[in-house]
């Protein structure tokens, strides 16, 4: 199993910390097995196993749990308020008015609660407004490329691995039936994808799985890391077709598409205007193995956008808040605002072997003066520094 110390080392840090811990992100991408792993943990540091209580309400037995009131009691009723307890409430989104038990039981100072969820909709409404400053949210998505390397351990060719990881899934149950039942990855894949859609978008917004929805996915798949917005997608679907699909309808697709974890958006930044634009959004796809069920999804094709793809969520993993940045005519790939308030710029590119695609490319960060670093990150060997911007080998950079 891989140990993903990533999300580990911050539940150690929030451990016992006066805060409820959301753990986000899609479904399957390993937020249960990350609880489990923290549960061992604290069983080795000597915490008794009676004092920890984990429900998964995805399980056929703890259906009669996702009434609020039902779950609550059953806690209370364990949970002896001269000890300290560890709850952990796995895919909490199933139990009904579940925003009124969490308030209920974080106000117990001898609990300290860890829920998770597949959906971005749990921190809205209700409880965000209840909780307000009392949560800390974890964002979980599929395997690194260095938990990807972890799983091949047996591979030593780190060039080809990176190559399969850029064309593959990085679901962690689809790395291991790779392994094991490679035939079977796709059907697992799929299944991934159809409860997403299902369950996760067309169910909790009443939609029909309708034929637009599915032009939309497969546009913005086939789009990952390019400027798109609501207007030139209904611009492009609806040119050849007699099925129009409105302005409106996109935008609430491309946010429930987000809210279920399946995309991620990128705003762009105006970097010399120091404000925030309000057009042409980046999307990345959180798994690129979803790629071959909305489309034929050719390996070593779309490289530049794949690589990307890649570095968008290593850069999320890292923390800080991810921007495309805009600099005059110029686009830089992606602008970090880190928590400390520094900053960071970079730009990806397959290679830039020839002149001419270095200086196209450094050309990204003319007249920025800020003294932040800048950073060029290639497949090149390369590892010099231009100008003062450092280029670096995107598989060094991932296994940093």
């Amino acid at each position: 199993m891989i140990k993903r110390e990533n999300y580990l080392a911050k539940l150690r840090l929030l451990k016992n910390q006066d805060l409820i811990k959301v753990i986000t992100g899609i479904r399957r991408s390993g937020k249960s097995t990350i609880l489990e792993l923290f549960k061992n943990e604290l069983l080795k540091s000597g915490v008794k196993k009676s004092n920890i209580i984990f429900i998964n309400f995805e399980e056929r037995e703890n259906l009669h749990l996702t009434s609020w009131t039902a779950l609550y009691d059953e806690i209370v009723k364990k949970a002896n308020k001269k000890e300290n307890y560890y709850i952990f409430l796995d895919e909490i989104q199933m139990v009904e008015n579940f925003e009124k038990m969490v308030n209920s039981l974080f106000v117990k100072k001898n609990i300290d609660l860890y829920i998770t969820g597949s959906n971005a909709l749990l921190l809205s409404g209700e409880l965000s407004t209840l909780l307000t400053g009392r949560y800390i949210t974890i964002n979980v998505t599929t395997y690194s490329f260095a938990e990807y390397r972890e799983a091949f351990c047996k591979e030593a060719n780190t060039d080809k691995l990176f190559r399969q990881y850029i064309n593959t899934s990085h679901f962690p149950e689809a790395v291991n039936l790779s392994q094991t039942a490679p035939e079977l990855v796709n059907d697992y894949i799929r299944n991934i994808y159809d409860t997403v859609i299902n369950k996760d978008i067309s169910q909790r917004y009443k939609l029909r799985v309708s034929y637009n929805l599915k032009r939309v996915i497969d546009f913005v798949f086939n789009s990952v890391g390019s400027p798109v917005s609501a207007s030139n997608i209904a611009a492009t679907l609806n040119k050849n077709s007699d099925k129009n699909i409105s302005h409106n309808t996109i935008k609430n697709y491309l946010d429930y598409l987000c809210q279920s974890f399946v995309l991620y958006r990128a705003k762009r930044y105006d970097v010399k205007g120091k404000e925030l634009l309000t057009t042409n959004d980046k999307f990345y796809l959180v798994d690129l193995g979803l790629r071959q069920i909305s489309f034929e999804n050719k390996f070593d094709s779309d490289l530049g956008h794949k690589l990307e793809n890649v570095v968008y969520f290593e850069l999320l993993r890292r923390g800080g808040e991810i921007f495309i940045g805009k600099n005059k005519d110029k686009e830089i790939d992606f602008m970090v605002q880190k928590n400390n308030n520094e900053r960071e710029y970079y730009q990806v590119a397959y290679t830039v072997s020839d002149e001419k695609t270095l200086n196209r490319e450094i050309q990204a960060f003319k007249n920025i003066n800020d003294n932040y670093p800048k950073y060029l990150l290639t497949l090149d060997f390369d590892n010099s520094s231009v100008n003062g911007i450092k280029r670096i080998n995107i598989i060094d950079w991932l296994l940093e």
